[in-house]
């Protein structure tokens, strides 16, 4: 593991109306694509039936003209696109996830981990459910069903499902008559809704889905909040609300969402750039030049040159047309990746005290690639910044961080780590400065400071190693 893995994204629409929603869907999955690039999913509901299509691939890969156009209309759709946090790389892993049950049918896209993932499958196979995949979605996809069988309408079988799991989650979920989107009571993951002049609703995992759409942003939901829509308009449900304290993944502003995403009020491009700035303040540099790895490291970059008053330069240039290292299945060709991936501006900077600027550092192996390119086009000097702490902790809330194994920072200093990249020195954003970057609302940071929001229990912690373990030998 080179990179830090990409979530799920999760995409949903409701129309007053029938209309082609798969299409708008298909766009919609296309401007989260950034979110999950293993697998992605469309399920259509035309009058009460719930049809859907998915597969391995990128979305342009698994949908083409024909499919979206052989999809049904209907008045409600979701979509998702993968990365496989639990569960293998295959396209029965694949989400939205179809439920039948004695009350109808469901489908289900889910962004997050269920900390308590383990506990709660050990007691479902005890009460005779058979699993089908090691996806935590199917798990709550299993609990609903249960409580749906016990209560009058499936949003109150989504509340007392709420009540059982913990962890991460952005659910949507489909009815036959609804379409309700969820957010954790600890807003771990982000989702937001948006409206079109017709009174048709979209959900997203980030709001550049929305605008990609045309939809207009209306807002984020609140962490705990269920929103439902149906024929009789859309309701909110704040039962959940409040019974925690926020703890927005830090990591979706540093990495993770797009830049021109808008998180719980924040601009994402303006999160990095203010971790940019008060890197430079706490971990200056004595250089001539700013540059960015790009794409996640160009906003930054920009906060660190606009801080320490040196040039921004665009000294390393991005191949548009190869995927990311991490999809590699070696280490060697993920090494030529690398130099196919990345090229120095020469120009730029030969002769040059430079200020690399990253999002992290998880091996440190693509970080001393990237540094040779930049001695090899002749740099002075080259130091290293980082603009996340030290990962130090695994994650269980989605992020792939599963192993101190992993992570070279749990072995060696930064000046080590340093020596082994080839620079001339490293600096990493201090973990105190975290809360600065989402203006205090409340963040997790469990992957640096080891503080995790929920109880996470060993035998939770060893199934979702094992589960991830078992993904990468397939």
């Amino acid at each position: 593991m080179n990179e830090i893995h990409e979530e799920c994204g999760v995409f949903g629409i409701f129309s007053p109306q029938k209309a082609s929603l798969a299409e708008t869907v298909y766009y919609g999955l296309y401007a989260l694509q950034h979110r999950g690039q293993e697998g992605c999913g469309i399920a259509v509901c035309d009058d009460g039936v719930i049809s859907a299509y998915k597969d391995v691939g990128l979305v342009g890969e698994v949908f083409d003209h024909s499919k979206l156009s052989n999809m049904p209309k209907g008045n409600m759709a979701i979509g998702h696109v993968r990365y496989s946090t639990t569960g293998g790389n295959e396209r029965r892993n694949c989400q939205p996830i179809i439920v039948d049950h004695r009350k109808g049918r469901m489908a289900i896209a889910h962004n997050g981990n269920i900390s308590n993932a383990a506990a709660l499958r050990d007691k479902l196979e005890l009460s005779g459910a058979i699993f089908h995949t090691t996806s935590d979605t199917e798990i709550i996809a299993y609990l609903i069903t249960t409580q749906r069988l016990k209560c009058g309408a499936i949003e109150e079988a989504i509340l007392n499902t709420m009540k059982l799991i913990e962890g991460a989650y952005s659910l949507i979920v489909m009815s036959p008559t609804k379409l309700m989107a969820i957010r954790d009571p600890f807003g771990f993951r982000p989702l937001c809704f948006g409206k079109f002049p017709d009174g048709t609703y979209a959900v997203a995992s980030e709001s550049c889905a929305l605008k990609a759409i045309g939809a207009t942003f209306e807002r984020d939901l609140e962490p705990g909040e269920m929103l439902i829509f149906s024929s009789e308009g859309v309701r909110s449900d704040r039962t959940n609300c409040n019974t925690k304290k926020r703890q927005t993944c830090i990591f979706e502003y540093i990495y993770f969402a797009r830049p021109d995403s808008v998180i719980d009020g924040i601009t994402v491009h303006d999160a990095r750039v203010k971790a940019g700035m008060l890197l430079a303040e706490h971990r200056p540099a004595d250089a001539d030049i700013v540059i960015g790895v790009p794409d996640s490291g160009l906003d930054a970059a920009m906060g660190f040159a606009k801080y320490s008053e040196l040039p921004y330069c665009i000294g390393l240039i991005k191949n548009k047309y190869i995927a990311r290292t991490f999809i590699s299945p070696t280490q060697s060709s993920r090494t030529d990746k690398v130099r196919i991936k990345l090229s120095a501006v020469e120009s730029v900077v030969k002769g040059k005290r430079i200020v690399l600027v990253d999002d992290s550092i998880v091996r440190g192996t693509t970080g001393g690639r990237i540094v040779n390119i930049l001695r090899e086009a002749g740099a002075k000097e080259i130091h290293f910044r980082v603009s996340a702490p030290p990962f130090l902790h695994p994650c269980y809330y989605g992020t792939d961080i599963d192993s101190c194994d992993s992570l070279i920072a749990c072995k060696h200093t930064p000046e080590e780590i340093a020596r082994q990249m080839g620079a001339d020195s490293l600096g990493y954003l201090p973990v105190e400065c975290l809360d600065e970057l989402n203006c205090h609302l409340g963040c997790c940071k469990a992957c640096f400071n080891g503080s995790y929001p929920t109880d996470v229990s060993n035998a939770a912690k060893k199934d979702i190693y094992e589960i991830k373990l078992s993904d990468k030998q397939q």
